[in-house]
């Protein structure tokens, strides 16, 4: 095979996975700036703020810890999202019942309904009930906010990662068309062992 068709086939692949980089890397870089901007309109429109710094709502060191950094903010953001979620939410919910969850408590007002409808403590569970459905479905919420968001950090990282290799593709590329440039026509890539003999006798 002439050495000049293969530097040609290498050189052209060359260009063709640089320019399908850059175009990966434009879509990528695309994603993840529509994921951080959708998370950011989203729960900026409902207007959630972080409990003012020495607040008593922060002083619990399940809640604390993890809020202070955020005192006063509003939340915006992938990160807050979850922290408000897990370390905000999460702990409240967690007093409403004892620990039990929406579906344990939803689980004993049917059972208690049908058992005994008059039940003082159904009107509790029922209570009950509603604040975990209501904390439950916020949290899941501010929870897939917070995956969006990750989804276009991730989404960033791998448009860097295919710039920077679109980057050293061109350099090869570049380096492959210098090479082409230089090797003759007529050079083989594998030489028969005559003609090699021949030309190490010359």
């Amino acid at each position: 095979m002439r050495r000049r068709a293969f530097d040609t086939i290498f050189t052209a692949g060359g260009l063709v996975l640089t320019v399908v980089l850059l175009v990966a890397g434009g879509l990528l870089l695309w994603g993840a700036h529509f994921a951080n901007s959708n998370v950011h309109d989203q729960l900026a429109a409902q207007k959630i703020y972080f409990p003012p710094k020495g607040s008593p709502a922060l002083a619990s060191p399940e809640i604390g810890p993890y809020l202070n950094q955020y005192a006063g903010q509003q939340l915006v953001t992938g990160p807050q999202a979850q922290a408000y979620a897990d370390h905000f939410i999460a702990v409240h919910l967690s007093e409403v019942a004892g620990g039990q969850t929406y579906a344990q408590v939803s689980t004993q007002v049917q059972t208690l309904t049908a058992s005994n409808p008059n039940s003082p403590k159904l009107a509790v569970l029922k209570a009950q009930q509603a604040t975990l459905f209501q904390g439950e479905t916020l949290r899941g919420l501010l929870l897939s906010a917070y995956a969006f968001w990750k989804i276009g950090q991730i989404a960033g990282i791998a448009a860097i990662c295919s710039f920077v290799l679109a980057a050293v593709m061109a350099v090869l590329t570049g380096f492959g068309i210098w090479h082409l440039r230089k090797v003759s026509p007529t050079d083989e890539i594998f030489e028969s062992e005559d003609l090699g003999a021949a030309k190490a006798a010359a």
